[in-house]
């Protein structure tokens, strides 16, 4: 067994749909909302998590984008989710249609095993 400990980072794909709200509003009133209503509240009520973000509307029409969220544990996870449910971005601006939630290599972490990765050459 693995000497490794507990807690390990959790990475999140958030699959989201854009409403009908959201949509509705120019560029500039959606970088406003997001930046005033739900970073300060990310901010304020998390540590620990990061996030990268894909648009996918040009391939799916059932997901529009795809949020990845990384947090140093379950717990900064946790958190993250709960200040999101609180602001305008859960069910509001986006429908989340599914979260997968994984850790990076668990299998190698639980098995004492290297990662089984391809790298570019």
């Amino acid at each position: 067994m693995s000497t490794a400990p507990t807690e390990s980072p959790v990475t999140a794909f958030m699959l989201v749909k854009t409403t009908p709200e959201w949509l509705a509003m120019t560029v500039a009133e959606r970088v406003r909302a997001f930046t005033t209503d739900v970073v300060p509240v990310i901010e304020a009520r998390t540590r620990g998590v990061r996030s990268r973000f894909y648009d996918t509307e040009f391939y799916s029409a059932r997901v529009t984008d795809i949020w990845v969220w990384e947090a140093d544990d379950h717990d900064a996870y946790r958190l993250l989710i709960d200040a999101l449910r609180e602001t305008p971005f859960w069910d509001r601006y986006f429908e989340v249609v599914e979260l997968l939630v994984g850790v990076e290599n668990g299998y190698a972490r639980t098995y004492d095993l290297p990662p089984a990765a391809t790298l570019a050459t």
